[in-house]
């Protein structure tokens, strides 16, 4: 795909990316889902054990947008061999990452549970959960290496289709395994981690499978394998790290977050749940877009357009901004419509109750489409430090604020998501101001 700054060639490589990139996001909404019917009490904790894994998820998902920029830059500069061996050197370190990972959970990860989270109940439906799902981290992380192969060489169209899979997968298992279907035993929330791990290895092979039938591996040189090369592997960690530590800590702050609101009350957490499930969606236009604007501004440098770079980030925001509002302001206006036939009827009170604290993820999602489109423009300069500082600082304002107005001054719901509205606010003003100053033309790798 020939890569240019209109808006509809924009959209046109952002649009299987967003739906892509959507794939966690869809997991962990069915999960939710299912659990909220099953029990409320599991689907109170999914909340605060689903913010945690997303941290997890976050650490594999990091190291490839690193590979990815390579990638992206190689297949710009039309170096195959090159492209072909940094997506080794991804693929070697996702999957001793992974190693690492799966070794944490299971020998620390209840331990390191117990100190944050205080109902047992709450935390032994954490633990379960997560268990499970450590079963999936291997798939996971091999996986998000083959997305950024894919993302990098703009070439999105199988991330659909494998996402449609998991998609479908993930739901028809959640039924099976969370409420005892076709002689499963009703597991419940171990029964929905369960589901999600298989749906990720379905999805693997599916994209597995594909690689091999397009014969992709001999096109990017994907298995001329000689020896494990450290140079590209320290280098694809050198650039990856600022992003997986700023993933890390962006997620790492909002599961922080969901442990204030459990101290607080179960009800406040339910809420809290549901309006994250919601963001969780409404905010996929803008993660595609922002997966998009990284490969296409790696890309752009590759092939000596430095100075089309700011434009394209802008002209990408704005699309973002356009598309998220399009579809959040329908779901706000009737969120009877749009959410009873996922959490419950009018007799249920879930809905009735998030209904007015639900109108602060306009301005939320308004801001979050702009800041996330110049982060990751910024990332795709390979400047990963920098787009790590100003990340680093805000995350800090970000906990700060949220302890405050949640733990000590008690305030509602209101007071604490607006959270997140300074949060992007501050990291978009910061990343504008850096742009503008042209030092990032100085990067040369």
């Amino acid at each position: 795909m020939r890569l240019g700054t209109s808006y509809g060639q924009i959209f046109r490589l952002s649009l299987p990316i967003m739906l892509g990139s959507a794939a966690q996001n869809i997991i962990v909404l069915s999960d939710n889902v299912f659990l909220y019917h099953y029990d409320h009490l599991q689907f109170a904790a999914v909340g605060v054990i689903g913010a945690f894994y997303l941290v997890l998820a976050s650490i594999g998902y990091g190291f490839s947008r690193g590979g990815q920029i390579f990638i992206a830059r190689k297949y710009g500069e039309k170096d195959m061999k090159s492209l072909g061996m940094y997506f080794q050197a991804l693929v070697l370190f996702e999957a001793v990452l992974a190693v690492l990972i799966f070794g944490f959970i299971h020998l620390f990860g209840y331990d390191f549970l117990k100190l944050l989270i205080s109902s047992t109940e709450i935390l032994d439906y954490c633990y379960e959960y997560l268990y499970y799902r450590s079963y999936g981290v291997f798939f996971s992380y091999l996986g998000v290496a083959l997305i950024a192969l894919y993302t990098g060489i703009a070439q999105p169209k199988i991330i659909l289709f494998d996402t449609l899979v998991l998609t479908i997968s993930n739901i028809i298992l959640n039924y099976v395994f969370v409420f005892g279907k076709w002689g499963a035993p009703a597991m419940g929330i171990g029964g929905s981690a369960l589901a999600s791990t298989l749906s990720e290895v379905i999805a693997f092979i599916v994209f597995i499978a594909y690689i091999v039938y397009k014969r992709a591996y001999k096109t990017y040189h994907l298995l001329d394998f000689t020896s494990i090369n450290l140079r590209r592997i320290y280098e694809c960690f050198s650039i990856s790290f600022p992003i997986v530590i700023q993933s890390a800590l962006g997620l790492g702050s909002y599961f922080l977050f969901f442990t204030f609101i459990e101290n607080n009350s179960a009800k406040d957490l339910e809420i809290s749940n549901l309006i994250r499930n919601i963001y969780l969606i409404l905010s996929i236009p803008a993660w595609g877009y922002s997966a998009g604007i990284n490969t296409m501004v790696s890309n752009f440098i590759g092939t000596k357009k430095r100075q089309a770079v700011f434009p394209l980030i802008q002209k990408t925001a704005w699309l973002s901004f356009l598309t998220t509002s399009a579809i959040t302001l329908p779901i706000l206006l009737f969120p009877e419509f749009f959410l009873y036939p996922l959490f419950g009827s009018s007799e249920n009170q879930l809905v009735s109750e998030s209904k007015t604290i639900l109108w602060i993820l306009f301005p939320i999602l308004g801001i979050f489409s702009f800041g996330s489109i110049f982060i990751n423009g910024l990332t795709g300069t390979g400047h990963t430090k920098t787009a790590l500082w100003i990340q680093t600082l805000f995350t800090i304002v970000y906990t700060i604020y949220s302890l405050m107005v949640i733990k000590f001054l008690k305030l509602n719901l209101y007071f604490a998501w607006s959270a997140e509205i300074i949060y992007w606010l501050g990291i978009m003003i910061f990343v504008i101001i850096y742009l503008k100053t042209n030092k990032w033309h100085e990067k040369k790798f």
